[in-house]
């Protein structure tokens, strides 16, 4: 039997989260939400905390410092935290920020040898980590199927349509059950670049969007 098609609460078709993802891809091709930068699973990890409440650009600009000078957990557990405060201050809160990732970088060394664990549950274990931090982890470097949450699928999901959840963990269950789970893994990327580049916090590009016929939300003031 052919399931329909999945509705809103106030009655309209929902985008189908198959075009979506088949559009942007076109779209984006083979760009990536981390600008392309190879990086380990350890500075994925440190990166994705550092990412916390602050911009995208701010982001890149404090792992790059960081990195720079401790590019592995074993260097980064041993650094000062002084110096490690001063490397990541770009990324805001870096009082808080700092102690995280010196902390994790021992704890990744005394409990699991270095390696970054590769499962939900063992990273949620580690100070500055939340759901969407260990989903960004488990995407990019592991390659495994998860929805992390930011701020950029969190808006893009809710103007498709996708979810009128308040929280992002409440939004991420949400994306979990409407959208199969073979494309979980492209749904961060995609809707991040989405939203730095077109569906912007503030007026949108509606009419350079690839989605602009079927998504609810278009052309609509903000």
């Amino acid at each position: 039997m052919k399931r329909a098609p999945p509705t809103s609460n106030r009655g309209w078709l929902l985008p189908s989260p198959t075009t979506v993802i088949g559009r942007l891809k076109k779209a984006f091709r083979k760009e990536t939400a981390f600008s392309g930068r190879e990086m380990s699973a350890f500075q994925c990890l440190v990166g994705t905390v550092l990412s916390a409440r602050t911009r995208d650009a701010n982001t890149a600009k404090a792992s790059e410092q960081l990195f720079s000078f401790y590019p592995t957990a074993e260097k980064l557990a041993k650094a000062p935290l002084k110096r490690i405060k001063k490397l990541v201050k770009p990324a805001g809160f870096y009082k808080t920020k700092a102690r995280y990732v010196k902390r994790l970088s021992q704890m990744l060394l005394h409990d699991y040898g270095g390696r970054v664990p590769d499962t939900m549950e063992e990273l949620l274990k580690f100070p500055g980590v939340g759901r969407k931090v260990a989903g960004c982890v488990l995407v990019y470097a592991f390659r495994k199927p998860a929805i992390p949450v930011d701020v950029h699928v969190f808006r893009g999901s809710h103007r498709l349509g996708w979810s009128n959840a308040k929280t992002p963990e409440e939004t991420e269950q949400e994306l979990m059950r409407l959208i199969p789970k073979r494309d979980w893994i492209d749904v961060n990327n995609l809707l991040v670049l989405h939203g730095q580049n077109t569906c912007l916090p503030r007026n949108p590009k509606c009419g350079e969007c690839v989605l602009n016929d079927i998504c609810p939300s278009a052309f609509k003031k903000r």
